[in-house]
């Protein structure tokens, strides 16, 4: 441990300096703002001590350098220091995009939930969550991700927290006992409208999808994926209008009304009995094929009110289908079926991101401010990771002699 303490203090990993280097340089393209040298070497510090303690914790910085850099003034620097935060992940994202020569892939809309303390009074948008290991409820913070999946790597570009609407929340409790009491729906309150500080996971993901349009505009999106939370018609065609038409594909619930000439069934129902699957070699990342059992059809969703490309897939060792829907009916389905295994890769990122990159450990920053910031500052040292020159340098593997992209065709 001293080692590592020593090398905080006096030495830089190099990849971290020229990752700063490239913020900075991205910010003078994107806004004209620079990094001062301060701002720089607080930045490297940062990322240093994330990439040598796991964590975001200033305590831990100050011990890490010896002494030399105090937590008081390393967390004053975070709270006051004209830093463009709100460009800085935008600026790291191109960076990501130039170095690894991506123009080309499938966003995925995602959400990942974090445990915090049992105070949560100042962590920004913590509300009480249902712990799942100990099935009990739990005080937490949920980010609305996007991610960007190309043939060379998995980028985050987009986060934004998300909390329910606390009037919404106490007015469907009141609701349901006064439900079960009996009484009837005119004698209970009306649903208060939604406040605009608490917008739906839905609108937060559409919002982070137009944001990548906007500052990414040159990168050709060929999919947006997300799973069944996202899978309303409201979501699905803004989420397709915002690329220009392009194809979205989600999840629908096994219990959700399809029409097959004019008879409305469940999608179990159907693909059970109308439309049996039948078996099938898909082509996952990586080039490997596995065995599904799919079938495919172009049905009218009845919560979508139109006809969508509804796709059931079941995997080996699975005894009941899932449903795939897609936006665009001219694609076979077989290709939504590849493109769709790519979502898997931001479970992955998940993993990485909680157990090895400041967000998950530490990283309780007080108020909107705090865990804004932190949560920029994670996904920074994320891209800085990506950029390793051994990354780096696996990722051009990943090419073939030719020069070929191995990235599924869609």
């Amino acid at each position: 441990m001293t080692g590592l303490n020593a090398m905080l203090l006096t030495e830089f990993a190099p990849f971290i300096e020229d990752f700063v280097a490239g913020l900075d340089a991205g910010l003078a393209a994107d806004t004209g703002s620079r990094l001062t040298n301060k701002q720089k070497y607080w930045l490297v510090f940062c990322l240093m001590g994330m990439l040598l303690t796991n964590s975001l914790c200033w305590a831990k910085f100050e011990r890490g350098s010896l002494g030399k850099y105090k937590a008081t003034a390393l967390s004053w620097l975070f709270r006051k220091a004209a830093i463009a935060w709100g460009s800085l992940l935008s600026a790291s994202v191109s960076q990501v995009l130039r170095r690894h020569g991506i123009s080309e892939g499938v966003l995925v809309v995602d959400e990942s939930d974090r445990a915090r303390s049992k105070r949560t009074a100042r962590i920004h948008k913590a509300y009480k969550q249902k712990h799942k290991p100990s099935g009990g409820y739990v005080n937490g913070q949920t980010v609305v991700l996007l991610l960007l999946v190309s043939g060379s790597a998995t980028c985050s570009v987009g986060a934004a927290f998300y909390m329910p609407d606390p009037a919404l929340k106490a007015w469907d409790k009141e609701d349901k006992r006064l439900k079960a009491a009996g009484s009837a729906k005119a004698d209970r309150p009306a649903k208060p409208a939604r406040d605009a500080a608490y917008p739906t996971k839905a609108q937060i993901a559409l919002g982070l999808l137009a944001g990548f349009r906007q500052a990414h505009g040159g990168v050709k999106v060929k999919a947006v994926l997300a799973d069944a939370l996202y899978g309303s018609a409201d979501f699905m065609d803004a989420a397709s209008q915002i690329f220009g038409g392009v194809q979205v594909v989600s999840q629908l619930h096994r219990n959700q009304n399809i029409a097959h000439k004019g008879k409305s069934r469940t999608s179990d129902t159907y693909f059970n009995t109308l439309n049996p699957g039948v078996a099938v070699a898909m082509k996952v990342r990586g080039g490997k094929d596995i065995r599904v059992t799919a079938a495919g059809a172009r049905l009218k969703v009845g919560a979508h009110g139109t006809k969508r490309f509804v796709v059931a897939l079941k995997y080996e060792g699975e005894t009941g289908y899932r449903y795939l829907v897609a936006t665009d009916m001219t694609w076979r389905a077989l290709d939504i079926l590849q493109t769709y295994s790519l979502r898997w890769l931001v479970e992955v990122f998940f993993e990485d991101w909680k157990l090895y990159e400041g967000w998950g450990r530490e990283a309780k920053q007080l108020d909107e401010e705090g865990s804004s910031r932190g949560l920029i500052l994670s996904l920074l040292f994320d891209h800085c990771l990506l950029l390793h020159p051994e990354q780096t340098a696996r990722f051009r593997q990943g090419f073939g002699a030719d020069g070929n992209n191995p990235f599924t065709k869609v």
